[in-house]
């Protein structure tokens, strides 16, 4: 009895990360601007559109979890070879600055 629910929680809580993880993949997948894909050098916003969008279908509808770790994994290499490649064409993330900059510029402790 015990373990089935211990079973039953493990299940629901990797379903939700699953789903949380290709869910924020498809919204920022359908932020970032269309030429950027290309100018990147990646597979089209359309086609990370259309792989992200399955790999949500399937996390919300189909409880296979062999289909639910193929649509983690092109999740994950949307985050880790994607995102960083748009960013960095699109301008985004750190500029380089030092860690203590601030809005207006650097931050020296009020000296």
């Amino acid at each position: 009895m015990l373990r089935a629910g211990f079973d039953f929680t493990l299940w629901l809580v990797l379903d939700l990360v699953f789903l949380v993880t290709s869910v924020t993949a498809l919204i920022m997948a359908a932020l970032a601007r269309k030429d950027a894909y290309t100018a990147a050098d990646k597979q089209t916003k359309n086609f990370w559109l259309i792989i992200l969008g399955i790999t949500v279908a399937v996390n919300l509808f189909v409880s296979v979890l062999f289909l639910s770790i193929a649509g983690l994994i092109a999740s994950i290499v949307f985050f880790v070879d994607v995102r960083p490649a748009l960013a960095q064409v699109s301008g985004g993330g750190r500029r380089g600055g030092s860690s203590s900059d601030g809005p207006y510029g650097p931050y020296n402790g009020g000296r």
